[in-house]
């Protein structure tokens, strides 16, 4: 494992990770349905929030990312099919 620049801020590692996480357009009909990373990429966009001092949207994908873990959350249609339905929670 490589170590980490001293010349990195917490925040760009936060960046950097959640950039790392992020799930690629190219890769969307692969993983839309896949809990793990799902709940990985809004972990990471969460502590980017948290860090930027907005605990509004820290909180929502914090609470995202549970729900992928939870199950309580369902993969939205392919952006390219349109907006047919939104992310829904189930009850």
């Amino acid at each position: 494992m490589s170590s980490i620049p001293d010349d990195l801020t917490t925040l760009e590692l936060a960046q950097a990770l959640a950039e790392r996480l992020r799930i690629a357009e190219t890769d969307w009909h692969r993983l839309k349905s896949n809990r793990p990373a799902r709940a990985r990429e809004q972990a990471a966009a969460a502590l980017v929030f948290s860090l930027k001092d907005n605990p509004d949207e820290a909180l929502a994908r914090f609470s995202q990312a549970v729900g992928w873990l939870d199950k309580s959350i369902s993969a939205p249609p392919c952006p390219s099919h349109g907006d047919r339905k939104k992310l829904t929670v189930d009850s």
